[in-house]
C-alpha cells in the first residue's frame, strides 16, 4: 500500500485528477496553494514581518506553505514521536500531523536563526508553533476545532459583537521550552490580538495521560477555582464530558495542584484564562483536554505592556 501511494505521488499532490483515492488521504498533508489560501482567507494581513526577536530567537508568521509544512512536522514529532498520539498511515508515512484545519489558519512560528543542520552549517529551524483560526473560515469548515470536543455556541451566542480567535496545536521543541520561547509566542500572538482587533481567545489545553483519576487534583482546582461562568460558561459536550470535580474544594491544595499543571494551562491562569465545564479524553493524543477561555479584557493590562514593549527582552 505505501508504495502504490508514493508511486502515485510522482504527481504532484495537488494535480491529481478529481476523485483520485489518494486525495481522501492526502489532502490535509497537501502544500496548501495560494487558490487555496484565498478561498478561506488565510493570509497575513499585513503581518508579514518580525513579531519580536530574542537573541537568536524570532516570532513570525508562516509565510508560506513550505513554513506550513515545517510547523506540521515539528508538529509531529512533538504529539507523536516524544508523546502518546497515535498517527495513522498517512501521518506516519509523511511525519507531519496535518489535518483539514491547516489551510484556514495562520501559523505562527518560533524560529532559531543559529541553529545547525545537520552538516554543521548555520540553519534556521522551526522550534515551537501556535495555529490561529479567526472567524472568518468557520462557516466553510463546519465550525472551529475546538467545537468536536466542547460546546461553543452559548458563549459566542452570548457576545454576538465580539471578535473571537481560537488557539491550538502548540508545541515547543524540547530543548527550548523555556519561560523565553514561551514570552515569543505570546508576543506574537498579542500583536495578532490587536492587529485583527480580537476581544476574546480560547481552545484546548492538554494534560498527558487518559486517566482522569491520575489528574484529580489539577482538574479539581481548574473547577472550584479557575471556571467560567455566566456569559464565558462553555462545556464539554455531553457525549465526551467527563467531570473535572474529583475533588471536593476543601481537599484541593492549590500549591501542590499548581505544580501539577503544563507549563502551557499555567502560562493561561497567569493570563487570567477560566476553564470551561468539564473535560474531554482525546484517545488518539493520549490527553485529557480542557477549555480554556481568555477574554482580552481579563488579562492584567501591566502584562500587556510588557508584551507590547519591544524593548523588553523576554526571560531567559
Amino acid at each position: 500500500m505505501a508504495f502504490d501511494m508514493l508511486r502515485g505521488l510522482r504527481q504532484p499532490a495537488n494535480q491529481l485528477p478529481a476523485g483520485h483515492p489518494l486525495l481522501s488521504r492526502l489532502s490535509p498533508l497537501m502544500l496548501i496553494s495560494s487558490d487555496t489560501a484565498r478561498r478561506f482567507g488565510w493570509n497575513q494581513d499585513g503581518l508579514s514581518d518580525s513579531l519580536g526577536r530574542s537573541g537568536s530567537l524570532e516570532v513570525r508568521l508562516a509565510r508560506g506553505p513550505r513554513e506550513i509544512w515545517r510547523a506540521q512536522r515539528l508538529r509531529y514529532r512533538v504529539f507523536y514521536e516524544e508523546m502518546s498520539a497515535k498517527p495513522d498511515v498517512v501521518s506516519r508515512m509523511f511525519r507531519r500531523d496535518a489535518d483539514r484545519y491547516d489551510a484556514a489558519c495562520d501559523h505562527l512560528l518560533v524560529i532559531d536563526h543559529a541553529a545547525r543542520g545537520r552538516f554543521g552549517g548555520i540553519k534556521p529551524k522551526v522550534v515551537g508553533t501556535y495555529r490561529l483560526m479567526r472567524e472568518g473560515a468557520v462557516a466553510r469548515l463546519g465550525g472551529f476545532y475546538t467545537q468536536a470536543e466542547f460546546d461553543l455556541s452559548g458563549m459566542i451566542s452570548r457576545h454576538p459583537g465580539l471578535r473571537f480567535l481560537e488557539l491550538g496545536r502548540s508545541c515547543v521543541l524540547k530543548p527550548y521550552r523555556t519561560k523565553k520561547t514561551v514570552e515569543l509566542l505570546w508576543r506574537g500572538i498579542w500583536a495578532y490580538v490587536r492587529h485583527h482587533r480580537i476581544d476574546a481567545m480560547f481552545g484546548c489545553a492538554s494534560f498527558d495521560g487518559t486517566d482522569p483519576e491520575a489528574l484529580a487534583l489539577p482538574l479539581s482546582f481548574l473547577h472550584h477555582h479557575a471556571r467560567a461562568e455566566k456569559e464565558w460558561f462553555a462545556a464539554a459536550r455531553p457525549e465526551r464530558h467527563v467531570s473535572m470535580a474529583r475533588l471536593p474544594i476543601e481537599q484541593v491544595d492549590a500549591k501542590a495542584a499548581l505544580k501539577q499543571m503544563p507549563p502551557l494551562i499555567k502560562g493561561y491562569l497567569r493570563l487570567g484564562a477560566r476553564f470551561g465545564s468539564g473535560a474531554v479524553i482525546d484517545q488518539q493524543f493520549g490527553t485529557t483536554d480542557v477549555l480554556v477561555i481568555v477574554p482580552v479584557s481579563f488579562i492584567d493590562p501591566r502584562y500587556l505592556d510588557y508584551l507590547s514593549d519591544e524593548s523588553q527582552p523576554c526571560a531567559a
